[in-house]
C-alpha cells in the first residue's frame, strides 16, 4: 500500500472578501506523479504556493509525512523536502546558470579564510544538468540567465530541482515556452522522478503532457476540487476537458 507523503486538510483563503481556496483536500502519496487540472482561476496556483510557503494559508492543515508543518515561508518547504519551480521561476538574471543551479547552496571547498566557492564542481554539474533537460547547445555554464531564452531559463529551474532532489517536486506549467527537446527533457524528468523514489505535482494547460507522466489526475474549479482520483489510463483527454468545464464531473 502506498505511503501517504503530502495531505492537505481543509486549506482555505481568503483575499479580504474573496474566496481564492474553499476548503481543499489534497494527498500525494510516495513517489506518486499527480497532474492538477483546472482553467485559469480555478485555485491551481494559490493551492501550490500555499504548500509551497510563498503565501500564508487563512485556515487549514498541512501534513508531511504525517507530521503537521507551518508553511510561514518557502524555506519551511524546502527543509521540509519540497521543491517548486513556477512558470516564472525566479533566477537571479545577472548570475551565470551554475551560481543559479547552486543558489544558497553553493559546495565549498577550502577552510576558514580559504573557503571558497567550488566554481569547478559547480560548471560540471551544470553542464550535465542541462544536457539531461534536453538543451542541446553548448551553452557554458558560465553564461548569465539574462542571455537565455525563456525556454532555456525554464530548463535551468528543472535542472536546479533535478540536482537536489527534493521529497515532493511541484512543476508549474514546466513546458510553458520550451521547444522540443527541452519538452522532452522535462517529461523525463518526471518520469525518472517516479522511478527514483520522488514525488511531483505537474499543472498544465497541455493536458496531453500531463496524460503521459501522471498516476492521478485532480480538477480544481472556483477553488475546490471536484474530482481526485482520475486515472489517465482508464480515461481520456475530451472526458477531462469535459470535467474541467463542469459539463461533467465523473470520468
Amino acid at each position: 500500500m502506498a505511503k501517504e507523503l503530502i495531505r492537505m486538510k481543509n486549506i482555505k483563503k481568503y483575499y479580504g472578501k474573496v474566496q481564492a481556496l474553499n476548503g481543499v483536500d489534497l494527498t500525494v502519496n510516495e513517489s506518486e506523479i499527480v497532474g492538477l487540472l483546472g482553467d485559469n482561476g480555478a485555485g491551481k496556483s494559490t493551492l501550490i504556493k500555499v504548500l509551497s510557503g510563498a503565501i500564508p494559508v487563512t485556515s487549514g492543515e498541512i501534513y508531511v509525512r504525517g507530521k503537521e508543518i507551518k508553511m510561514n515561508s518557502t524555506t519551511d518547504a524546502i527543509n521540509a523536502g519540497i521543491e517548486t519551480i513556477y512558470q516564472d521561476s525566479a533566477l537571479v538574471t545577472e548570475l551565470s546558470i551554475a551560481r543559479n543551479l547552486f543558489l544558497g547552496r553553493e559546495p565549498e571547498i577550502g577552510s576558514g579564510l580559504f573557503k571558497r566557492m567550488d566554481i569547478e564542481k559547480m560548471n560540471e554539474v551544470a553542464s550535465e544538468l542541462l544536457r539531461e533537460v534536453g538543451i542541446s547547445k553548448n551553452i557554458p555554464p558560465s553564461t548569465p540567465i539574462a542571455a537565455l531564452s525563456g525556454g532555456e531559463r525554464q530548463a535551468v529551474a528543472i535542472a536546479r530541482a533535478m540536482h537536489f532532489e527534493s521529497d515532493l517536486i511541484i512543476l508549474d506549467e514546466p513546458t510553458n515556452n520550451l521547444g522540443v527537446a527541452e519538452t522532452r527533457g522535462v517529461l523525463n524528468f518526471v518520469r525518472g522522478a517516479r522511478k527514483s523514489g520522488h514525488s511531483c505535482i505537474f499543472i498544465a494547460h497541455n493536458i496531453h503532457h500531463v496524460f503521459q507522466v501522471v498516476d492521478r489526475i485532480i480538477v480544481m474549479r472556483r477553488g475546490s476540487v471536484v474530482v481526485d482520483d482520475i486515472d489517465p489510463k482508464n480515461s481520456t483527454v475530451e472526458a477531462v476537458e469535459r470535467v474541467i468545464t463542469g459539463m461533467d464531473e465523473t470520468v
